[in-house]
């Protein structure tokens, strides 16, 4: 590893647990309007830095400039997003019950707000150098909730992630915040990750990657004398349920749609649709052989680094080694030894249902077509797919009009349910759902974005014949944040 990012002693990473641990009660007690001045500070901030962050992330991750300008616009759009829902006030969820003195026995009065839980560690994520990782999601919706964080940089993005850090802390100054309220490591040593996960400061754990990592967090928290959530978002294969109806309209076109889809970022989207299921037919075969066709003529691209690269080629390869396994796409050489070769393959449903190795995630641009050889064969070996962050049907209104029974399974293997669409591309607003059952996610009752996000790191907690005086402004008899309470059991302002 670069001696410009050492590796964080077990000592120093207790520190930095510590110091989060001292600093969240003092962050608490900053009124909202000011943790929103914060939230604003730090996106200028990322701004600030202009094309040297840029320039630096596309030498780090061989990422496209458009497509960093891009998701740099999304993470400074969703600091300000959070931003602005602290100054709503809504999202303490403020419930208000009034004292009944001559109830048998007498009704206490009640007061309930969402409160932060502590200290939280955030994981960067490999393939989105901003938007999941030092200054993303993750960190926005902790620091929202009130929160201090601990970021462990990806050791694929070091420098992007170092800038980032830095934009961050001179927001902290500039704002006045608590000293500690963010702080940063770019250790890439397992231990670290452990240790920050055992540490008994740690209150609760953001990440965004592979299974094996997520669960690894997982399984970190679960053994803690206090076990503690761990929010990991650990891939998708995103199956896509090609109807009948819609192949023989619209093979060609949805082809086309798909292919694009497919190869959009190299593939390296959780939302990368890698899974793709049909009833065998004309329009299933045309779909195959234009959706080949269409993969033929994408050039091999540069993955985000070798790491990623090596473990597509291995998981490809061993999909590729089954027996019944055929392959519709050509194998070209790739000018580069860190680009990845476009690969579709076809199996029936059948071998399918039955080999797990076919239902797992394939990270780059990869697909699987499965000829189910009937509806029913295709539900099970859409059911035989475990929870998923998105799953779509292409249907048209006849499709859907004869198969209502999937609309209503879509909701139970998928976060996310698409019509007619692609699952790439998450759009940042209140109404997303990012996450999905087990393994998608680590609680499917949760999302990673949009402002819902924040009730990650909240508890409720309630407040019985508190003083009027004691009581946190939102819950107080005259409303002064002037916020959405419901009091005795109506909604109000």
């Amino acid at each position: 590893m670069n001696q410009e990012y050492p590796i964080t002693s077990l000592q120093e990473t207790a520190l930095l647990m510590n110091n989060a641990k001292l600093a969240f009660p003092k962050f608490q007690a900053i009124p909202d309007n000011s943790k929103a001045d914060f939230l604003d500070r730090i996106a200028f901030e990322i701004e600030a830095l202009g094309e040297e962050l840029l320039q630096t992330t596309m030498q780090e991750t061989n990422l496209p400039l458009a497509r960093l300008t891009g998701e740099r616009g999304r993470t400074t759009m969703q600091l300000r997003m959070f931003a602005q829902m602290l100054r709503d006030g809504h999202w303490v969820e403020a419930t208000i019950d009034h004292a009944i003195a001559d109830k048998t026995p007498p009704k206490p009065d009640i007061r309930k707000m969402l409160v932060g839980i502590g200290p939280v560690v955030v994981f960067g994520a490999s393939n989105f150098p901003y938007a999941y990782s030092t200054a993303g999601g993750d960190t926005a919706s902790a620091l929202a909730a009130g929160c201090p964080v601990v970021v462990k940089a990806h050791p694929a993005h070091l420098k992007t992630s170092q800038l980032v850090a830095g934009a961050i802390q001179k927001a902290t100054i500039f704002c006045q915040m608590p000293e500690h309220v963010f702080q940063h490591t770019a250790s890439d040593s397992f231990e670290t990750g452990k240790a920050l996960v055992q540490d008994p400061n740690t209150s609760a754990v953001g990440f965004t990657g592979s299974y094996s990592g997520g669960r690894a967090l997982y399984d970190y928290a679960a053994v803690r004398k206090n076990p503690i959530p761990v929010f990991s978002e650990m891939g998708s294969t995103n199956p896509v349920l090609l109807l009948p109806d819609a192949l023989s309209k619209n093979a060609s076109s949805i082809a086309k749609q798909y292919a694009g889809s497919i190869n959009l970022g190299v593939g390296q989207f959780c939302t990368n649709p890698g899974i793709l299921l049909g009833i065998a037919s004309e329009g299933l075969n045309e779909f195959i052989d234009q959706l080949g066709a269409e993969m033929n003529a994408v050039a091999p691209a540069t993955m985000l680094h070798k790491g990623i690269l090596v473990a597509y080629e291995n998981k490809s390869a061993k999909a590729l080694a089954h027996a019944s396994v055929s392959q519709k796409t050509l194998q070209t050489s790739a000018s580069d030894i860190q680009q990845a070769n476009p690969i579709l393959a076809t199996v029936s449903g059948e071998v399918f249902i039955q080999d797990a190795l076919l239902q797992e995630e394939v990270f780059g641009p990869f697909a699987l077509v499965v000829q189910c050889k009937d509806l029913n064969e295709l539900i099970t070996a859409w059911q035989a797919i475990t929870g998923q962050l998105t799953t779509t049907l292409m249907g048209t209104d006849q499709d859907f009009a004869n198969h209502l029974g999937l609309l209503q399974m879509a909701p139970y293997i998928a976060g996310r349910v698409l019509f007619n669409g692609v699952p790439t591309g998450v759009e940042v607003c209140p109404s997303m759902v990012h996450g999905g059952p087990f393994p998608a996610s680590t609680d499917g009752r949760f999302t990673a974005v949009g402002i819902n996000a924040v009730k990650r790191w909240v508890r409720p907690v309630s407040f019985q014949n508190c003083p009027a005086h004691l009581l946190p402004a939102a819950l107080q008899e005259e409303n002064p944040l002037g916020i959405l309470r419901m009091v005795d059991g109506k909604y109000q302002i």
